[in-house]
C-alpha cells in the first residue's frame, strides 16, 4: 500500500495523500492503527492534537485516576499485559500500556503529534476528503474518526463562575501547579471521576465540599494488587491469562438481561448497594442524602471501596443540591447552601451526545455532522452516518456499555472496519461507500426499539446517556457478542457505492457490480476476517 508520504499532485493539488487517516490516539486510534498494518495497510497517518499518545487516559490524570473494568478485560486481546500490577489499573499504568502498544506494534512513524484536526470536508468530485489540521494539510481515501466521546469536557454554564477569584479546572484537565494542602476546595459532581478525586483529595484540603444533584449507586471496588507470582504465571502460560479475560467477559455477559431486558432482577444489587453504604455511613440525615431514588443500573454504577469513608469525614460536607450561582467566592446551590471556596473541580463529564468534533466535519451534501445529527446521533452499526461516505466512527452512537469493557465493542468496531476497506479494495479504483438513509434510519429504530425495554430507559433517572430529547443515544441494548457477531462483515446492500463523475457530472453507482464483488469477496474476507481476528474472538 506504500508509505505515509505519497502526494498527489494532480488530484491533490500538492497535498499529502494517504489511504486512510485515523483522528485520535486513545484505545480506539491505536487499535485502528494496529488493526490497519495487520490488513497490509501502512499507508495511513494518526493524526493527535496532544504531544503524546494516550487520549482519555493520557487527559485524565485527576488525583485518584483509575479503571473501573478489571486490567486483563480493559486491554487488547492482540496485545495481553501480564504485567498488570493490579486488578484494576490505575491511570498511569493504562497510560504507559497505551505507550507499549505504540512502541511494540510500530506505530510512531504513523502518528503525528500536535495535529488536530480543524476540518474535514468530502470532496463528492475526487472522492475523498480534505483535511485542515493545525499541522498542515492532507486528503485521505478514508478517515476513522477515533476521538471517543470522554474527549471534551463539559463544563456547566453557572453564573459569577468567571468572577471567581480562586482556582477552575476540570477533572479531565486537572491543574497540577495548585497546591491542595490547607485549600477549601468545592466539587461539584458525583460521577465516577469524583468518587474517585474526593478521597483522593480529602486528606489534603482544609475542607472538603462536595456539590451533589443526583446521588450515585455505589458497590465496593474489589481491587488488590496482583502478586509477582500470578504476573509470572502469566507471562509463561499466556493460556492462563486469556482464561481469566474469557471468565472477566463471560460474568459480564450475563449480567446483561438484566439491564436490558428484566430491570427487577436489579433489586438484589441495589439491597448489596444499600449495605456497601451503610457500613460507612452512620448518620441517618447523611445516608437519606446518600441513597438514590431510581433504580440502580439507570445512571452507570460506580465502584469504590473508600467513596463512603471520605463523605463521613468530619471535615467533608456534602450539600445535596446542584450549584445554582456564585458570588465572589462564596457558592450557592440551588436549595440556598451557602460555601466558601478557594477552589472549583467540575466533575460535570464530557459531550457525549453532542460530540464537538461533528462540528469541523462537512459531508457530501455541504451540511456539517452536527447539523445532520441536530435531532439526535444516529449511525449504521455505530459506525457511519448517511451523507458521509468513507467516514467511519469508533465508539459511535449506540456503542456504549454499562458493565463491561469499551476495548470489546472497539475491537468489535475495528473487525467492521477492515472489511469495509476489503470492500473498496474489491471494488477497486476511486471509490466510496455511502451508507444509505434507509439502512441507518431502520437501524436505529431497532436500536431504540429495544431501548424502551433497559434500565437506562425505565429505571427512573436523567443520566448523560440520554441526548436533549431524552434518546437514549449513547449505550448497546445487548451483550458484547452479539455486537461482534453483526459488525464482522460489511453488508453491501446497507451501501450505494459511489464512483468517480462522468464527464457529464452523472453519478455511476454499481450495484450490480458491488453485489458481485461482495459476494465473490464474501468467502475470501470471512477467511481473512478469521485468521486476523481468532485472537480477538478468543477473547469475547
Amino acid at each position: 500500500m506504500g508509505g505515509t508520504d505519497r502526494h498527489e499532485g494532480g488530484r491533490g493539488g500538492g497535498r499529502e495523500h494517504v489511504r486512510v487517516a485515523v483522528i485520535g490516539s486513545g484505545f480506539s486510534g491505536l487499535g485502528a492503527a494496529v488493526r490497519l498494518r495487520r490488513e497490509g495497510i501502512t499507508d495511513f497517518v494518526v493524526l493527535e492534537r496532544a504531544d503524546s499518545v494516550g487520549g482519555t487516559w493520557r487527559d485524565n490524570s485527576y488525583p485518584g485516576c483509575a479503571c473501573d473494568v478489571p486490567s486483563h478485560l480493559y486491554s487488547f486481546s492482540f496485545a495481553p499485559n501480564p504485567d498488570w500490577p493490579r486488578t484494576f489499573s490505575g491511570q498511569p499504568h493504562i497510560r504507559a500500556y497505551l505507550e507499549h502498544v505504540a512502541d511494540t506494534f510500530g506505530l510512531r512513524p504513523h502518528i503525528r503529534l500536535n495535529s488536530e484536526l480543524l476540518t474535514a470536508r468530502w470532496d463528492s468530485a475526487e472522492l475523498r476528503w480534505e483535511i485542515e489540521t493545525t499541522a498542515g494539510a492532507l486528503t485521505a481515501d478514508v478517515v476513522v474518526s477515533a476521538t471517543g466521546p470522554l474527549s471534551e469536557p463539559k463544563m456547566p454554564e453557572i453564573p459569577g463562575l468567571a468572577e471567581f477569584p480562586g482556582a477552575v479546572f476540570h477533572s479531565a484537565r486537572w491543574d497540577h501547579g495548585y497546591d491542595l494542602r490547607g485549600k477549601r476546595i468545592a466539587v461539584v459532581g458525583t460521577g465516577a471521576s469524583a468518587i474517585q478525586i474526593v478521597p483522593a483529595i480529602a486528606p489534603e484540603a482544609e475542607r472538603l465540599t462536595l456539590f451533589q444533584r443526583t446521588p450515585p449507586w455505589v458497590l465496593p471496588r474489589a481491587d488488590r494488587a496482583i502478586g509477582s507470582v500470578e504476573r509470572r504465571l502469566h507471562r509463561q502460560l499466556p493460556f492462563t491469562q486469556a482464561a481469566r479475560r474469557g471468565l472477566l467477559w463471560g460474568i459480564r455477559e450475563l449480567q446483561v438481561s438484566a439491564f436490558t431486558k428484566r430491570p427487577n432482577q436489579l433489586g438484589l444489587i441495589e439491597t448489596l448497594a444499600k449495605a456497601n453504604m451503610a457500613r460507612s455511613i452512620k448518620d441517618p440525615a447523611l445516608l437519606a442524602k446518600l441513597t438514590p431514588s431510581y433504580r440502580i443500573g439507570c445512571k452507570r454504577i460506580l465502584l469504590s471501596s473508600d467513596y463512603y469513608p471520605a463523605l463521613a469525614r468530619p471535615d467533608v460536607d456534602l450539600v445535596a443540591s446542584g450549584l445554582k450561582e456564585i458570588r465572589g467566592s462564596v457558592l450557592v446551590a440551588a436549595d440556598g447552601t451557602e460555601t466558601e471556596a478557594d477552589a472549583i473541580v467540575f466533575g460535570t463529564g464530557f459531550h457525549i451526545t453532542d460530540m464537538p468534533i461533528a462540528e469541523r466535519v462537512v459531508g457530501a451534501e455541504g451540511r456539517t455532522l452536527a447539523d445532520h445529527w441536530k435531532d439526535g446521533i444516529q449511525a449504521l452499526r455505530g459506525a457511519t452516518a448517511a451523507g458521509f461516505p468513507n467516514w467511519m466512527t469508533i465508539i459511535g452512537p449506540n456503542t456504549g456499555l454499562g458493565n463491561s469493557s469499551m476495548i470489546l465493542m472497539i475491537e468489535s468496531q475495528l473487525n467492521y472496519m477492515a472489511d469495509y476497506l476489503r470492500q473498496l479494495n474489491v471494488l477497486g479504483g476511486r471509490v466510496a461507500l455511502a451508507a444509505r438513509p434507509s439502512a441507518v434510519n431502520r437501524w436505529n429504530r431497532q436500536v431504540q426499539t429495544r431501548m424502551e425495554r433497559t434500565v437506562w430507559n425505565t429505571g427512573g433517572c436523567t443520566s448523560w446517556y440520554l441526548d436533549a430529547q431524552g434518546r437514549n443515544t449513547t449505550v448497546w441494548p445487548g451483550t458484547t457478542g452479539e455486537f461482534r457477531k453483526l459488525t464482522r462483515t460489511v453488508d453491501m446492500g446497507e451501501y450505494e457505492v459511489v464512483r468517480l463523475r462522468e464527464p457529464d457530472g452523472g453519478r455511476v453507482p454499481v450495484q450490480a457490480a458491488a453485489s458481485a464483488a461482495a459476494s465473490a469477496a464474501a468467502t475470501g474476507s470471512a477467511a481473512s476476517a478469521s485468521g486476523s481476528a481468532s485472537a480477538e474472538d478468543g477473547a469475547a
